[in-house]
Formats: structure tokens, sequence, C-alpha cells
């Protein structure tokens, strides 16, 4: 791991050692009270960001506050700075706190809503980008054989493209969301699609479908709370996933690592499972309301 050097502390006024956090892609430092991270994807992405995160009204959550450097831009050699939140990631196997990620997320949403959409989301070619793409009908899927049996099951329940209006959302909410005692949730680590904020939220509850064990209980609890076209939002929220799984395997066996065809089996079980849970939800016939 690369760590700043003392120019780049200087030019955001650090005095002090820095100290590798855990979690992420181990990128990013602490000194003191301020977190450094790479300037990813390049710095017209950390100048839009600093705007959005310096401006946004906290209602209802906390962001980390952008720090100018001395040049007084977002970023210097290619790092940013912002302050520190307090806040764990909660332990959803212990004492699952979907709900209220979802919860955190939608106060986000609500405070970006009139946010213009930023021209860079036009010229993204990763995989994440691929996968959104794919979920909404953009663009074809060209998927690892593996995986085309829960994707097939899953296309087939969204149905319609939704009417909803898209705007700036957060595409990777789960484990981005930070809890501590008295203080509002915190929303990290802001992942930009342009998509209805409905999408940005179900992505939750797909994350804890396919890798943390949430079962339709969870799915059944976010829908009377976000509608009953959720479901239609998760299944596209689990294709996302999907796809990115896809080109990140794919990648890795391009690169002859060991252990991807176990790793890929262990990921088509998932997906089978929780193309399951959406399929049997979405057939479940609703009640109707009182």
């Amino acid at each position: 791991m690369t760590f700043p050097g003392r120019d780049v502390l200087d030019a955001f006024r650090l005095a002090g050692s820095a100290v590798r956090l855990p979690g992420g892609e181990g990128a990013s430092v602490r000194v003191g009270d301020v977190v450094l991270k790479p300037a990813v994807p390049d710095s017209e992405f950390a100048e839009w960001l600093g705007d959005i995160m310096a401006s946004i009204q906290e209602d209802g959550f906390r962001v980390a506050r952008p720090l100018r450097a001395v040049t007084g831009a977002w970023s210097y050699g290619g790092w940013t700075a912002s302050h520190f939140v307090t806040g764990t990631e909660p332990d959803h196997f212990a004492a699952p706190r979907w709900l209220e990620v979802v919860a955190a997320g939608r106060a986000f949403h609500r405070a970006l809503a009139g946010v213009p959409r930023p021209c860079f989301l036009d010229r993204r070619r990763d995989g994440w980008a691929t996968g959104d793409r794919v979920a909404w009908q953009e663009e074809k899927a060209d998927l690892l054989p593996a995986l085309r049996g829960p994707y097939g099951a899953l296309t087939a329940l969204p149905g319609p493209r939704p009417l909803a209006r898209s705007q700036l959302v957060h595409g990777d909410l789960t484990g981005n969301v930070l809890f501590a005692p008295g203080l509002a949730p915190a929303v990290i680590d802001f992942s930009p699609y342009w998509r209805p904020p409905a999408f940005g939220e179900a992505v939750v509850v797909g994350d804890a479908l396919i890798w943390h064990g949430a079962g339709p209980r969870l799915l059944r609890e976010a829908a009377c709370a976000n509608g009953p076209d959720f479901g239609t939002y998760v299944a596209r929220a689990v294709v996302f996933r999907l796809v990115t799984t896809s080109e990140r395997v794919r990648a890795r066996q391009s690169d002859a690592t060991r252990g991807s065809d176990s790793a890929l089996r262990t990921e088509v079980r998932r997906y089978e499972r929780a193309a399951r849970i959406l399929t049997d939800f979405v057939a479940a016939p609703r009640r109707p309301a009182p």
C-alpha cells in the first residue's frame, strides 16, 4: 500500500503519521481526525464529489465533510481528505439493521434529489457500470455460463421499466452506513449512479439476500416499508451484483488465479438462492390493503 507523502500531508495542513484504516480496499489512511483516500477514479470525480459532500444538507444522516488543499482543490497529489466520522458497520448476523441502512439511504437520496446528472457517468466502463446497465436492460449481458441460470430466473421478474424519476443514488450503501449511539447514521464512500432512489436502497436488500443469509422475512418487511413494487427493484439489484461478479471472476480467471472455480460455485449457489427467494416473493398473492 502506498502512503501519502509529506507533501500531501502539508497540502492538507496535517501533522502526525498516517495510519492505515481497516475495511474497503485498504487504501485509506487516518491522520488525526482526517481520513486520506486515493482520488479515484480521477481528479474530475474527486472535485465533483468534494463539491457534493461539502454542500449536501444533512437531514437524517451524516457525511464526511471534505477538506480543501492549500491549492483550493479537493484533491492533491492523487489524494483527497475528509473529516473522520464516528460510527461502526453493524453486525447484521448478530443484530440485523438492514431496514435502518435502507432508511439512511433514503434520507441521503432525498438530499441529492436536485443534483444534476454528472457527465462522467456516461464514460464509466468498469464492471459495476456494466452491471448497472445490464440490470436496466441498457446493455446485453455477457456472462460466465455458470451464472446464466440464476440470471434467467432474475430477469424474468422485474417486468416493465418503472416510471419513477431517476436521480443520483448511492449504489453501494451496504457496508457504507455507520452507526453511533445518539447520532444519525453516517453515509460514506458515495458510489454514484443515476437511477430511481428505490434501486439504490434495493441494493442493500439484494446484498443481504446474496451474501448475508437474509431471507424472505427481510424482503417482506422491506416491501411493506417501501411499496409492493420494491421486490422488482431488488431483482434488478441482484442482477446488478450478479453481472459484476461475473466480470470480476472472469478477470481473475484470465489472470489464472487458482481457486476461482470453487469461488464461482459458491457465488452461483448464493445467486440461485436469492433468485428462488425473489421468485417466491413475486409469485405470492398480495393481500389487499385494509
